[in-house]
């Protein structure tokens, strides 16, 4: 299944994250024995889609790569710096999906380009639909959504300097989010 809708009659809605209801996170292992948690403080995401289950969505985040953040200055510096994510060269992250496909009510497998430290990949992730209410504060309609998929450092050559035994390749990505209807 492939983004476009193939219901020509349904209006197209647009979905962007609400800021303070939103987290784009990650944890790597570190030393093979702890997990080190962190986000991205600054990322932005718009989701177009005209079916109210969400299966054909769309779906584009950028991230700024300098709002990296895990409780630690030195490891954010570290992380910003040419060894890492070399944020004065590629300061931001960015996705665009390709194709939607449903897995089971409310849960889909998402492709789509993802570029990062220069490098552009394709990847899959675990796109899962958790409902939609209308807030009572805003009084929007909002949605929620939950995306999973791992990454491997060394596709994007991020932290290449480390002993293997430093940092794990894999790096869980776990983003959460509520979304208001524009």
């Amino acid at each position: 299944m492939t983004n476009e809708s193939t219901d020509k009659s349904l209006p197209v809605a647009t979905w962007k994250n609400d800021k303070d209801h939103s987290r784009l996170g990650f944890t790597v292992t570190h030393m093979m024995i702890n997990d080190i948690v962190g986000q991205f403080n600054t990322f932005e995401v718009t989701i177009t889609a005209s079916k109210p289950d969400f299966s054909d969505a769309s779906i584009e985040l950028r991230a700024d790569v300098k709002s990296v953040d895990t409780n630690s200055e030195m490891r954010d510096e570290d992380l910003r710096s040419a060894d890492f994510f070399d944020a004065a060269k590629y300061p931001t992250i960015h996705f665009k999906s390709t194709a939607i496909e449903g897995i089971m009510e409310n849960q889909y497998k998402l492709s789509g380009d993802i570029t990062m430290h220069g490098i552009t990949k394709e990847i899959t992730v675990d796109f899962i639909y958790r409902g939609t209410v209308l807030n009572p504060n805003t009084k929007k309609t909002t949605a929620g959504f939950q995306v999973l998929t791992t990454l491997k450092r060394s596709d994007f050559k991020i932290g290449l300097i480390l002993p293997f035994d430093g940092l794990k390749d894999d790096v869980l990505i776990k983003a959460d989010g509520e979304f208001p209807k524009q």
